[in-house]
């Protein structure tokens, strides 16, 4: 027995054209979305606190949902996705929405809740990971805290019928696991077999890093018709091998290397990649290319799941204010390093009172900053960044009242962009915490078109 699992997305802003592609013409049982980045719930819920009339799911639901649907309704391609967010009822409802209106009724759609724990966090973590300190110390910050549930409540909902499964926060390798669990029966004290669903759900979560993505470095790593990524096909087999693949005449490539790089990807202890589900262990796993843009994956295995599960907390931290300029021509190195000094010194007679402030110059220094070689060169063009991080709006909008004074009061031939959009905005800063799995409590509701 074999069953295909397609990748929908990899993030929130991901391609939807591929998706489609894969749900018309990939004969597909399954076809997952992973949309949430660990700041993409506090996001939601700034904005839910700003726009009351934000429904709280991701914002391109309608999107992905009006070009799958018929493709995966005609060919009984069931969904499973984390597009919920905020509010996984009203995705849910929402999709059975599209449902009805394109005519399909008496197809099942779960909603899954009770990874939000905003309220009770306090109570139920102790420690935050990435300092030591006690949880308590974010009590007056908190914009949201959630949980990483696993891929049982998504068994249990696909065992209750539902073919469309939309969730909040689920680890993101578990919306993936939980067809293969499903559908062989591998049950929740299976670690070995869990280790194998895990370890292919985190090989598609990423969705074309996988085909191509993220992975094309000219004259090294080629990629053909990189414009064209297909997304991730993973055709699983009862005894936990699976080959790796994608559409037929689709751009990108699926080899060894590709599947190396994202095995590897955002895993600190190959050894022991904890999930919700299972501490999954790649060493042990084998990768051979068995045809063109056909990798098949065995051996990855498992150990038993941790006793406790991770919270993501999100944070107010203050705000940024930012803005650009530019030169170009002879010397615009030396103006750029002149408007540097002006801006420094007129941001002391503002009295600018930033957490941390940055003058980057884009394509010399800003990413390395101290550690960039010197230029041996004169550039033709400089583009200056100026950033500060501030703890109110107000500190915060005092850089793009300054860089806007360089257009008629800085250095001469100063590009000036015309500021259209906010130039200041909130940051969620993400801290983690521990918690004991036993005190959460998933739910499902039903919903039907």
């Amino acid at each position: 027995m074999t069953i295909r699992i397609g990748s929908g997305s990899a993030w929130w802003g991901d391609r939807i054209s591929p998706a489609k592609e894969s749900a018309d013409k990939g004969q597909l049982d399954y076809l997952c979305f992973e949309t949430m980045a660990e700041a993409t719930i506090s996001a939601a819920q700034v904005r839910k606190r700003r726009d009351p009339t934000f429904p709280g799911y991701d914002t391109w639901l309608d999107d992905r949902m009006t070009a799958v649907l018929p493709g995966c309704i005609k060919n009984k391609t069931k969904i499973i996705s984390n597009q919920g967010w905020i509010n996984p009822n009203g995705a849910a409802e929402r999709i059975v929405y599209w449902l009805r209106t394109m005519g399909v009724h008496g197809v099942k759609v779960a909603a899954i809740n009770g990874s939000l724990i905003t309220g009770d966090v306090l109570n139920l973590t102790n420690t935050i990971l990435e300092t030591g300190e006690r949880t308590q110390s974010l009590e007056n910050k908190i914009v949201s805290a959630e949980v990483y549930q696993g891929a049982e409540p998504i068994v249990q909902a696909l065992k209750n019928g539902a073919q469309i499964v939309v969730t909040g926060r689920i680890a993101d390798p578990s919306i993936f696991a939980a067809p293969m669990m499903f559908e062989y029966g591998w049950g929740m004290d299976d670690f070995m077999r869990l280790g194998v669903a895990n370890g292919i759900g985190h090989l598609m979560e990423c969705g074309a890093q996988v085909t191509g993505g993220y992975f094309a470095d000219p004259g090294f790593k080629d990629v053909p018709r990189p414009w064209d990524l297909g997304f991730p096909i993973a055709e699983v087999h009862n005894d936990g091998t699976a080959v790796i693949t994608k559409l037929e005449g689709t751009g990108g490539v699926i080899n060894a290397m590709t599947i190396k790089e994202q095995l590897l990807y955002e895993v600190h202890d190959p050894y022991n990649y904890i999930t919700p589900d299972v501490v999954v262990d790649f060493s042990t796993t084998q990768i051979r290319e068995i045809a063109e843009n056909r990798v098949m994956v065995s051996g990855i295995s498992g150990k038993a799941r941790t006793p406790t599960l991770k919270v993501s907390i999100g944070c107010e931290e203050g705000f940024i204010g930012e803005d650009m300029f530019f030169y170009a021509g002879e010397g615009a190195l030396q103006r750029a390093k002149l408007a540097e000094n002006i801006l420094r010194e007129r941001f002391k007679i503002v009295e600018l009172k930033a957490e941390e402030l940055r003058i980057d110059y884009l394509g010399l220094n800003a990413i390395h900053g101290d550690m960039t070689p010197e230029v041996d060169h004169e550039p033709y063009e400089v583009a200056v960044r100026v950033a500060a991080r501030t703890t109110t709006r107000e500190e915060a909008m005092k850089i793009g009242r300054e860089v806007d004074g360089m257009a008629v009061s800085g250095v001469g031939m100063t590009g000036k962009r015309v500021p259209h959009q906010d130039r200041t905005r909130e940051i969620i800063g993400v801290w983690s915490s521990l918690i004991d799995r036993s005190k959460i409590s998933p739910s499902i509701k039903m919903f039907e078109s």
